[in-house]
């Protein structure tokens, strides 16, 4: 549990103790915590949840990638308070995106195309193993994007391209049908 929030253990002892996470101590003096409890735990703090703890709470994780930092709050925190039920990670260039993206991985991406050192296609680019299927949704929101990349992104797997302008209710929606399609495979 400590690796996990990426403390000491006499950190996550001090938790139970102060009653901030729920726990509870056995005959031998060690402190346990369920996994629900600790997901809701570090979702409350806006700390990332693990996959595998991510299933006690029923919550899929969602990357968002942009480099507009006022646009990449507001979405993210639309999505937070959406019905969608999700766990929200935030990235603002591509590598941070392919960082967050391997730490969490997430059911969906909603990735800007246009970031200040990868673009969109090349974020997708470096997620593919040589001869692989993208296996993760991604949403692209651009403020445009031309034919032929947009082409590219569809050729790696891209299903939906937004721009913008079309607003954040039609991202939100765009999530919608990428977590229907995902339970659906």
């Amino acid at each position: 549990m400590a690796r996990v929030c990426q403390v000491s253990p006499a950190t996550v002892a001090h938790w139970i103790d102060q009653g901030l996470l729920k726990g509870h101590k056995t005959p031998t003096g060690r402190r346990r915590v369920e996994a629900k409890e600790l997901a809701k735990f570090l979702h409350a703090r806006e700390m990332a949840v693990p996959p595998d703890l991510r299933e006690a709470l029923g919550r899929d994780a969602i990357v968002v990638v942009d480099d507009d930092r006022s646009y990449l709050q507001a979405l993210a925190k639309t999505i937070e308070k959406s019905e969608l039920g999700v766990e929200v990670v935030k990235a603002a260039t591509g590598v941070d995106a392919l960082l967050e993206i391997g730490r969490v991985r997430p059911s969906v991406i909603v990735l800007d195309f246009s970031l200040p050192d990868l673009n969109g296609l090349q974020v997708i680019e470096r997620l593919l193993e040589p001869g692989r299927q993208l296996d993760v949704e991604v949403v692209v929101v651009t403020g445009g994007v031309r034919d032929e990349e947009a082409q590219r992104l569809r050729g790696v797997g891209v299903k939906t391209i937004l721009n913008k302008t079309e607003g954040v209710a039609a991202v939100i929606e765009a999530i919608r049908q990428a977590l229907g399609r995902r339970k659906a495979a």
